[in-house]
């Protein structure tokens, strides 16, 4: 993981622009998708993978590498950044300006989440969506290998 501060200028800057990183997510899929049968767990390319989502994710995002990347559902806002790593909404505890209650000057995710979809017309419905657990033992590899692999599937018993 890229450690980044609040002064981050990539991010503060492209965070500004959901629509523009939802082409970006769209653009990516369609782009790998017809690499999906060489893109494997520990594979060359699903580990060449793992180290570009690291670098560019954690730039853009700060990302915390779960292996099971939701950012199209959360307006390109990353939930477990999040102190509480809450995946389907904010808890209780959000200030009346906006704010985490653990970390009072960060503004919540969940807030700017759900700014940041009302300007995404592809996946900003998607906020509404209950999101199944993380899997844990896939923390560190590779979202689009994970999705590709069908490694990311919700859990057997889970509820859509």
């Amino acid at each position: 993981m890229i450690a980044l501060d609040e002064d981050n200028l990539i991010m503060k800057f492209l965070q500004r622009y959901p629509r523009l990183l939802e082409l970006a997510y769209v653009t990516s899929r369609r782009l790998l998708y017809p690499f999906r049968y060489w893109l494997k767990p520990h594979g060359i390319l699903g580990s060449l993978l793992v180290v570009t989502e690291r670098f560019i994710k954690g730039a853009v995002f700060d990302c915390h590498m779960c292996g099971q990347c939701v950012l199209h559902t959360t307006g390109m806002t990353c939930p477990m950044t999040c102190p509480k790593n809450l995946r389907n909404g904010p808890c209780g505890g959000v200030r009346p300006n906006g704010n985490c209650e653990i970390i009072p000057d960060m503004p919540c995710i969940w807030v700017q989440a759900w700014k940041h979809t009302k300007s995404m017309p592809i996946y900003g419905q998607d906020i509404l969506q209950i999101l199944p657990p993380l899997n844990q033992q896939l923390k560190g590899t590779s979202a689009w290998v994970n999705d590709f692999n069908n490694l990311a599937d919700p859990p057997r018993g889970w509820k859509e």
